[in-house]
């Protein structure tokens, strides 16, 4: 049965870019959660380490706004990641509602494997893509971000 003009208007080149811009971080998000299996970990685990590493006594809003996760969410990996000696929350002096989030060697020792991993999956991403090619795209992106 031949499609109707209407049909076949549908979907617009637009939408194809869009969905393709969507198709990407839905496969990444895939791969990564495999990466970080292999280290008992989930991504949002894996995120949150970076986020701490990057910014010691990071406390947990501030690693929830970092993960777009809501407070209680974050709390949920930070429990888990405390339980496995990943993370240590530290009171803060004269707030007792406030913690911070600090590594523990556990996860500072584990770092450069998970380093070494994500590295392997944006090889894998950017394979075949030039340089230059790889900074047209990111101000595209950029300029996609900004318009929105």
């Amino acid at each position: 049965m031949a499609k109707t003009s209407d049909e076949q208007s549908y979907l617009t080149e637009a939408d194809g870019l869009v969905f393709l811009i969507e198709e990407v971080p839905r496969k990444l998000r895939r791969v990564f959660d495999a990466s970080t299996a292999k280290f008992g970990l989930t991504r949002t685990q894996w995120r949150a380490l970076a986020y701490i590493f990057r910014t010691p006594g990071l406390t947990q809003t501030e690693l929830a706004k970092c993960l777009e996760l809501e407070r209680a969410s974050v709390g949920h990996v930070i429990d888990q990641l405390e339980k496995a000696d990943y993370v240590e929350r530290r009171a803060v002096e004269g707030n007792r509602r406030v913690w911070t989030l600090h590594l523990r060697p556990k996860a500072i020792g584990i770092l450069p494997a998970l380093r070494a991993e994500a590295d392997v999956v944006y090889e894998r991403l950017l394979a075949g893509i030039s340089a230059n090619d790889i900074a047209t795209f990111k101000r595209l992106l950029a300029s996609m971000s900004a318009n929105l």
